[in-house]
């Protein structure tokens, strides 16, 4: 396996039984199959592990009544359940919805276990845990915005093990959508172009990124993020690694590209700042010792990226 394919929620190997997906209803008789919880994106996790319970456990009578299919596991069928319409006692609805909700929330049918944010753990879970959580947080995030026909405007119903929704009003069929999005490694002799979006921790710099636009070319959609946002021009492009990021649902393709020029002239409306950092200052960034510069958070790909180049390791 590629470095590339060991960015946090990168593929684990999981069997996604596409081809059961049509047969989800029976596989939640069998015996040996398990769910996933979550509420409200969050999985249910107890020491660092995603809890996989019976669907006969009590819990799941807090449980909405569709399940997602994820794959199989040792050949079980695995599934996503949501809590979301459970209310724990003493929530404490200031924490919720925020970029880095510290808060947990325990089920009183699974004591020991807690709902995490999966922005806080995904680093400390395995390849397959986090595979499944990323897979389970955008597939349900989905279908709780996509609840009525793009067609035709009926509401639609949950059909595949949740890989689809269907239009009994119209006929239409939709799926799970993702947004692709470049993350830039834009790199200029020893120097590396970094910049920041506002509301992020004082002194966080992180990779330049931007969605694709409809027939855009990966390349061209590098050239001209880069450009519109700081002003610099970006000549060869070269694809490194991928990662899938359920925040809500976009793909993230990240790219090397080589700058033409070194004047920035940022767009206040896309990023709040953005600068040129040398290899010496980010690896210091990295140990914690910049008096000034905080590197991308950990588990994202641009951390990702930029600790690959620091090691000379862009494979």
């Amino acid at each position: 396996m590629k470095i590339a394919e060991t960015v946090t929620f990168g593929g684990s190997g999981l069997d996604r039984a596409a081809e059961l997906r049509g047969k989800a209803d029976e596989l939640r008789t069998q015996s040996d199959s398990v769910a996933l919880l979550f509420w409200r994106g969050k999985p249910m996790i107890l020491n660092d592990v995603l809890v996989r319970i019976a669907l006969d456990h009590p819990v799941m009578v807090d449980a909405a009544e569709a399940l997602i299919l994820l794959g199989r596991e040792n050949g079980c069928p695995v599934f996503a359940a949501d809590l979301s319409a459970w209310m724990p006692e003493d929530l404490d609805a200031e924490t919720l919805d925020t970029f880095l909700d510290p808060s947990e929330q325990c089920h009183p049918a699974v004591p020991d276990a807690v709902f995490a944010e999966l922005r806080a753990i995904m680093t400390r879970l395995s390849p397959r845990d986090a595979e499944l959580a990323a897979t389970a947080k955008a597939v349900m995030g989905w279908h709780q915005t996509h609840r009525f026909c793009a067609r035709c405007g009926a509401e639609s119903t949950l059909a595949m093990g949740g890989w689809q929704r269907d239009c009994a009003a119209c006929g239409g069929h939709h799926f799970p959508r993702t947004d692709p999005v470049v993350i830039m490694l834009i790199t200029h002799g020893n120097a590396v172009l970094v910049g920041r979006s506002p509301g992020w921790p004082e002194g966080m710099y992180s990779l330049l990124a931007g969605f694709v636009e409809p027939g855009e070319t990966i390349e061209a959609a590098v050239r001209r993020e880069v450009f519109e946002e700081a002003g610099v021009r970006v000549g060869a492009v070269s694809y490194l690694a991928s990662q899938p990021w359920p925040f809500p649902a976009s793909l993230m393709f990240g790219c090397a590209g080589k700058a033409l020029n070194t004047d920035l002239t940022i767009d206040p409306v896309e990023i709040e700042d953005a600068i040129w950092v040398t290899r010496e200052e980010m690896a210091d960034a990295f140990a914690g010792t910049h008096p000034t510069i905080l590197p991308a958070r950990k588990g994202a790909i641009a951390h990702f990226l930029l600790e690959a180049w620091l090691s000379d390791r862009l494979d």
